[in-house]
């Protein structure tokens, strides 16, 4: 887990100090979620800031699972496997969050444990097919808390070609 403040003077010339930003590497990713192979979606997260926003990316290979039955002669990533990793950069800006906070005794032992489940995907668009050898660049912004829930906006994009864009809700605990 990386740190990284940034500092950024406006035309006013008065100095802003932006907010501080953090980096994940696959293996903080694993401690942060509970996903594990095949399931897990994110290699690596960026420009994290905790409870706010973040960018990750999926490096898709021929050897995801999924390419076996999808399809055998066309190998394209499945549209859910796309919101699946932009919904764990969320789940890690979300866990960032607790983790960067200062130590409480009410924190959780096990950060993946508070981890949600994903309740909703609305307006969700693909407009660029995925397939093996693309780098998925994520992103991911939260909104507002209502209750339990998170509403969120996400983007997949591979270079500079957008792949998908929409927005989902997510509970913000795990019950069960």
């Amino acid at each position: 887990m990386t740190p990284a403040a940034t500092v950024a003077a406006p035309a006013g010339g008065a100095v802003r100090e932006k907010p501080k930003t953090f980096a994940y590497s696959s293996d903080d990713i694993k401690r942060m979620l509970p996903h594990r192979w095949p399931m897990l979606m994110i290699d690596r997260a960026y420009d994290v800031v905790p409870g706010v926003s973040g960018r990750g990316v999926k490096s898709v290979s021929v050897n995801e699972p999924f390419f076996a039955g999808h399809y055998p002669d066309h190998s394209i990533m499945p549209g859910v496997m796309i919101v699946e990793a932009m919904a764990q950069l969320v789940a890690v800006v979300y866990v960032a969050e607790l983790l960067e906070a200062p130590p409480t005794q009410d924190g959780p032992a096990d950060p993946s444990s508070s981890v949600g489940y994903l309740g909703s995907i609305s307006s969700m668009k693909f407009s660029r097919l995925v397939v093996p050898g693309d780098q998925l660049t994520l992103e991911a912004k939260l909104g507002q808390r209502l209750g339990g829930l998170r509403s969120v906006s996400v983007r997949a994009s591979v270079g500079t070609e957008l792949a998908a864009a929409g927005s989902l809700i997510v509970t913000t605990e795990r019950k069960g």
